[in-house]
């Protein structure tokens, strides 16, 4: 139990934590802090709620991350992966329902990492997360199309892809120049800084600078100020959310959702940031951390926590040493809150529209969709089926659905590798025994392959005295490949065939003995030596 709840941030430590160390990862934290801040509230007002909730979940669940976290570079917060389902939650439930969704959410993953099941969930087709991944991005950038342009809905944006595109073309006479030509212009900034500057804070210098602009020429565009009177200058007191079993009940499957999608996004990102630094996180452990980070958040008024891969990412390229990084963010984070909460008022939405607008563009892999596309049909079809089911219906479903057809295209392929091969007589002695036959079986023995390999060894006749099966090549078996053996053995024992099994492997053995393989007629041996010796043996005693 000690390698799950052991935090990275023990380890560090016992290392031996230097001043050299320090200075690194303040620089580190204080960089992913200028990040995070204009993008933990661009990710909260896209979510459906108010700005400062962002910044609650950034510092809160941000600190609880790292310093209980099974990675040491890993940046906790808000992400836009949770954008849709909170959305959702939010509207379905409120924001009560949401805090008690992220905090059920926080129970099942302690419970998931308590139980190991961390190295299980790292096990979703690269095909889904790359399908899963794109969707989402299309429908963050969809939410973002009315505040990019400055549109007026007259019923209100609606929720479904469908219905949002149809509104957004009803809406287009009311496009704002200012708010489509302040979105533009952050946009512009990102990425030219991102070119020429990559070093500089390109989403924060983005932000202030659209924000000036429209503060000194009065532009008519909303800002969170207008639209939400600003935000607090210190953390809320902590508060247990509204607990009924009726709202338990309502949210449950919410709270599923956030589970999963926390699990694979927080995971995720932990094994890219193990790619970057060439060192190893502890799954359990990241997820016990990532379930007490969402309880915390609840409790102060936060949303869902993961692990976000671009901050991850930028708290590596900053030269952090260990998970003091990612606190320091948090603590920046609150400072940054504390001394300029005022200012935000004056930042327009549509700045952080733009802001989402290049996220949302930088969450699609296109490099790796065109690689699974040309590599393999199947795969390119695992890749579609997930990212239209997350567009157009629901982001669990898209992750289910592109899951089973992944394990059902594996078994597939897993099927084909069975070979079993009939090697003819063998030669005990030194004069042909035609009376022995002899099948090699290679490759996994499970149950998608037992028919390719009954289909052969259902051919076995009477026409023997000696049958050997050569099991030395199964890589793996299970019960339906163990009771088609049964099956082969007891068949041949039956028309007094001796059946010799080659295995060096005692669970087959066992697993045999369980199925009630004959006790008689059935002789287990190590080698294809052993065989030949015992049918040397046999051979003799029946010419003696």
């Amino acid at each position: 139990m000690a390698d799950v709840i052991l935090p990275k941030t023990i380890s560090v430590f016992r290392e031996g934590y230097s001043l050299a160390r320090l200075k690194a990862d303040t620089l580190a934290g204080l960089t992913v802090a200028i990040v995070a801040l204009p993008l933990s509230m661009a990710i909260a007002i896209a979510s459906g709620v108010t700005p400062d909730r962002g910044l609650y979940t950034a510092i809160i669940g941000g600190f609880i991350v790292s310093l209980l976290g099974g990675s040491r570079h890993q940046i906790g917060g808000p992400a836009g992966a949770f954008i849709v389902l909170v959305s959702m939650t939010v509207t379905t439930h409120g924001i009560e329902g949401l805090l008690l969704a992220t905090a059920m959410a926080g129970v099942m993953l302690i419970a998931c990492g308590l139980l190991r099941l961390g190295d299980y969930i790292k096990f979703i087709p690269y095909p889904v997360t790359v399908g899963f991944t794109a969707g989402i991005a299309v429908i963050i950038f969809a939410s973002q199309i009315g505040e990019l342009l400055g549109l007026t809905f007259t019923e209100g944006e609606p929720g479904p892809l469908a219905e949002k595109l149809g509104a957004i073309a009803n809406a287009l006479p009311s496009v704002s120049p200012a708010a489509a030509g302040l979105a533009g212009l952050t946009i512009a900034i990102i990425l030219v800084l991102r070119r020429y500057r990559p070093s500089w804070p390109g989403l924060l210098i983005a932000v202030i600078t659209a924000s000036a602009i429209a503060a000194a020429l009065q532009l008519p565009v909303a800002t969170i100020g207008s639209k939400f009177g600003g935000i607090p200058s210190g953390l809320p007191l902590p508060a247990l959310p509204n607990v009924t079993p009726e709202l338990a009940i309502a949210v449950l499957p919410d709270a599923i959702a956030f589970a999963l999608l926390g699990a694979i996004e927080s995971l995720l990102s932990a094994v890219v940031a193990d790619g970057m630094t060439g060192r190893r996180h502890r799954s359990n452990t990241e997820l016990v951390a990532q379930g007490t980070a969402n309880i915390a958040s609840a409790l102060f008024g936060g949303i869902c926590v993961t692990g976000t891969i671009a901050r991850t990412a930028t708290n590596v390229r900053a030269g952090a040493t260990s998970p003091v990084s990612g606190m320091l963010h948090s603590a920046f984070l609150l400072g940054f809150m504390l001394v300029a909460a005022p200012l935000a008022a004056f930042i327009p939405l549509a700045a952080l529209a733009g802001v989402l607008a290049v996220v949302s563009w930088n969450m699609v892999e296109k490099s790796a969709i065109a690689a699974l596309v040309r590599s393999s049909r199947g795969e390119a079809l695992i890749l579609g089926v997930t990212f239209l089911l997350v567009v157009f219906r629901d982001l669990t479903e898209g992750i289910v659905v592109g899951f089973s057809l992944a394990a059902l295209q594996f078994i597939h392929h897993m099927s084909k590798s069975i070979r079993v091969t009939a090697e003819g007589p063998e030669k005990p002695l030194d004069a042909t025994d035609a009376d022995t036959v002899t099948y090699r079986l290679d490759g996994a023995f499970f149950f998608g392959a037992v028919a390719a390999a009954g289909a052969v060894l259902d051919r076995i006749g009477d026409d023997h005295r000696n049958l050997v099966l050569d099991c030395t090549g199964i890589q793996f078996v299970d019960t339906s490949g163990v009771n088609l053996l049964t099956s082969v053995i007891r068949k041949a024992v039956r028309q007094g065939v001796e059946v010799y099994l080659v295995t060096d492997r005692p669970e087959l053995k066992t697993m045999l003995q369980h199925h009630e393989a004959p006790e008689h007629g059935l002789t287990f041996v190590r080698t294809m030596g052993e065989a030949r010796e015992a049918l040397a043996r046999r051979e003799a005693a029946h010419n003696p």
